[in-house]
């Protein structure tokens, strides 16, 4: 795994916000426990209080209410009710949800002294938390006497009883449910107590009482609607005998018997009369025009005869023919005789004849156009004044029987009336004997065997789901509070470092450090085992280049770097020669841990030129490595570790050592690390697990690689394995280097 930069080690912390479904399925298995208690422990909370809740039963009546009912009669229009619409339906529903129906319910099997709908028992049952809050408010009031005090008032017995009654009823409304089934014209009327035969009883007794008060309501409207046409009625038969009584006085008034008839033969004279005088003013226009024509002056008779209503009248018409017959003859003796023969004096005489007769003809003739004249004139005269007696008369025949007619209208209208609310009045007499309900009962409450409230198995299990729900919601809050590193993962992908080993968390007493000798207990050969990988990840990491100083450090102070440091020298003093170098100038504490005195010199009286190198290295008889401790603390350490007699230190030593573990100071407290790791081949970075803020330990490690120094890998301390056994965090890391498969006996370095 290479090295990564600081930029590229913030891209990395970036892509950590993706989700990792592992990583969360990692945290459940490590906090598992927890969350099974949690959930077991509100479970059985739950449990208890179902267990204390009062058991409550539900029973359900079904009503079938009747869209369409079987009309016997048509009182319902009376009554406007149209029972197809949607309306109808819902209306009913309102109806059986209404307060009407609950109190007559609770009055009829008396609720308000049942002790489930009592005020006097709910009273009792007032909460621990009413009656604190009750109390409270009393002592306050009693507290402040300046404020306004209600008076209470004290009920009498009826309004006690009202309010009984109310507080039933509302009970009542509260614990009934009306559910129409889809679709269908039922509706369930369900009812839910402490009692199951209670529960029965109530929404049987809503159903009839739904039912009955139908009936009631339309007796009531029947009966209504009866006493409303019988005062309609006498209202009309009263006008029926007035209008009739108007009409008998009119034709007593009148002595009429058979208008219609006297009025039909008014008109038919009437039109009679209109077309003769119409016939007469066509003859007087006629006989005026001839009459005009003959009565000029200067006309001569032959003028006269030259008129065509002269030359059409048939005597005229059958003496010219004689005198056209006279001519001819004359005209044809002519021929034959002369003017002296008797023939011919005969023919002329009778023309001649002729000629007088159609004189004669003519004059009688004109003397009769001017008598038809005047009679013309006269009939038209008296004709028009027939007809304006025969109008007269007729219209005030037509005066009578409009008069008559409308008497007549008023009469039948009266009588129309009377006779509809007559009919009405008696369907409705009729219908009062025969009542059908809109709604029948199709299956009866029974009394339930089981309680409907509380669901104890499924508020049981809903609540253990919900427990190990928070549970689980809980762990992951935590986790995600949590920005320790606990895991390989963590090193790897948010760190960007390699993980080079793992050290086991030691059971020890607090505030005092690891056994100096605990990796050569033979007991605890985990932890012996888990230094040595780590000394051989850093062997194998270097196999090119071998890093014969190696710095081991730590963002904070108490991260286990100097117990690191220790028992990283004791493995390789197993293999090689090795000097533990304390370079923690201001806190040191390897020199306590090996139990050497406080003047024992050192790192810093090597630099200051007080002592001498073998004066200052101390050799661990048990396990055979050497020890250069901090010595005495100068007051300016940052710039002892960075001149130039430390330098020269370091090279010496490295000349006389094959490996020099250096234990160095904190990275967030001083920057001594940074300088010490200029002289250093590698640096080891120190890690409490589940402890140390990512932050901080990225801000160490930035410290390094901003400098250009390597960071090799690192150790993750203080880890407990049991747990992470059980969450799988390090599972294939241990499975990798087969730590369990140790046994106590392995000898195997140490015999090396």
């Amino acid at each position: 795994m290479t090295q990564m930069t600081p930029e590229q080690i913030e891209a990395k912390l970036l892509d950590s916000d993706i989700i990792d479904f592992g990583q969360y399925w990692l945290t459940v298995r490590r906090y598992i426990w927890r969350i099974l208690a949690l959930a077991f422990s509100l479970t059985l909370l739950a449990t208890l209080l179902v267990l204390s809740v009062t058991p409550r039963y539900i029973a359900t009546t079904s009503l079938l209410i009747e869209a369409e009912q079987a009309n016997v009669l048509s009182i319902e229009e009376v009554y406007g009710l149209d029972s197809s619409r949607k309306e109808y339906f819902e209306t009913q529903y309102e109806i059986l949800r209404s307060r009407q129906i609950a109190k007559r319910v609770v009055e009829e099997l008396q609720l308000q002294d049942n002790i489930l709908f009592s005020l006097d028992a709910a009273s009792d049952k007032k909460t621990g938390l009413q009656s604190v809050l009750s109390s409270v408010k009393e002592s306050l009031k009693s507290m402040l006497p300046f404020l306004p005090q209600r008076p209470k008032l004290a009920l009498s017995e009826q309004e006690l009883q009202e309010k009984r009654l109310n507080y039933a009823i509302l009970e009542v409304m509260k614990s009934v449910k009306i559910s129409p089934l889809k679709n269908t014209q039922v509706v369930e009327i369900s009812f839910e107590s402490e009692s199951a035969q209670l529960s029965a009883i109530i929404a049987n007794t809503f159903a009839e009482v739904y039912i009955e008060s139908y009936l009631e309501a339309k007796l009531d409207m029947t009966s209504k609607a009866t006493s409303w046409l019988n005062e309609s009625l006498q209202g009309l038969r009263l006008k029926l005998s007035t209008a009739e009584k108007n009409l008998a006085d009119f034709y007593e008034r009148e002595q009429l018997v058979d208008i219609d008839g006297v009025v039909g033969l008014a008109s038919e004279q009437l039109q009679q009369l209109s077309d003769q005088l119409i016939d007469a003013q066509v003859t007087l226009q006629r006989s005026g025009a001839i009459f005009e024509q003959v009565n000029q002056s200067n006309v001569t008779l032959s003028e006269l005869s030259s008129l065509p209503e002269v030359l059409n009248h048939p005597s005229i018409q059958t003496i010219k023919r004689e005198e056209v017959i006279a001519q001819s003859k004359v005209s044809e003796l002519k021929e034959v005789y002369g003017p002296k023969h008797p023939k011919m004096i005969a023919a002329q005489a009778e023309l001649l004849s002729i000629e007088q007769s159609i004189e004669k003809q003519i004059s009688r003739l004109i003397a009769g156009i001017n008598t038809e004249y005047r009679s013309a004139q006269t009939k038209v005269r008296k004709l028009t004044a027939d007809v304006e007696l025969a109008k007269a008369e007729f219209r005030k025949l037509s005066n009578l029987e409009n008069r008559r007619k409308a008497l007549q209208r008023e009469v039948d209208t009266n009588q129309q009336l009377y006779n509809s609310f007559f009919t009405r009045l008696k369907e409705t007499d009729q219908l009062g004997g025969f009542e059908s309900a809109n709604a029948r009962i199709l299956d009866s409450a029974l009394v339930p065997n089981q309680p409907a409230k509380p669901k104890k198995t499924l508020i049981i299990a809903a609540a253990f789901v919900l427990s190990f729900g928070l549970g689980v919601f809980l762990a992951l809050v935590l986790e995600a509070l949590n920005a320790g590193v606990r895991s390989v993962d963590d090193v790897e992908r948010k760190l960007g470092q390699r993980m080079l080993g793992i050290i086991p968390w030691q059971a020890h007493k607090k505030r005092e450090n690891l056994a100096l000798r605990h990796f050569f207990d033979k007991s605890h050969h985990v932890f012996s085992e888990s230094v040595r990988t780590l000394r051989t990840s850093l062997q194998l990491l270097n196999l090119d280049k071998p890093s014969q100083s190696i710095l081991i450090t730590s963002s904070v102070p108490k991260e286990g770097k100097s117990t690191v440091s220790i028992n990283l020298a004791f493995a390789i003093g197993q293999l090689s020669k090795v000097l533990l170098l304390d370079t923690d100038l201001r806190r040191p504490s390897l020199g306590k841990q090996f139990d050497l005195p406080g003047f024992q010199p050192g790192v810093a009286n090597l630099i200051a030129g007080t002592h001498t190198l073998d004066e200052c290295i101390v050799t661990d008889q048990a396990s055979g490595i050497d020890l250069l401790c901090a010595g005495s603390i100068p007051p300016n350490p940052q710039e002892l570790l960075a001149s130039d007699k430390f330098r020269d230190l370091m090279s010496s030593l490295k000349a006389s050592y094959d490996y020099i573990i250096v234990d160095s100071a904190p990275t967030q407290a001083v920057s001594d690390a940074v300088v010490v790791s200029k002289l250093c081949d590698s640096i080891v970075y120190v890690v409490r697990a589940d402890s140390t803020n990512m932050k901080v330990i990225n801000m160490g490690l930035s410290r390094f690689l901003q400098m250009g120094n390597r960071v090799d890998g690192v150790v993750l301390n203080q880890v407990d394995l049991k747990k992470a056994k059980k969450s799988g965090e390090y599972g294939g890391f241990y499975d990798q280097y087969g730590y369990n498969s140790y046994s106590t006996d392995t000898t195997d370095d140490n015999k090396r």
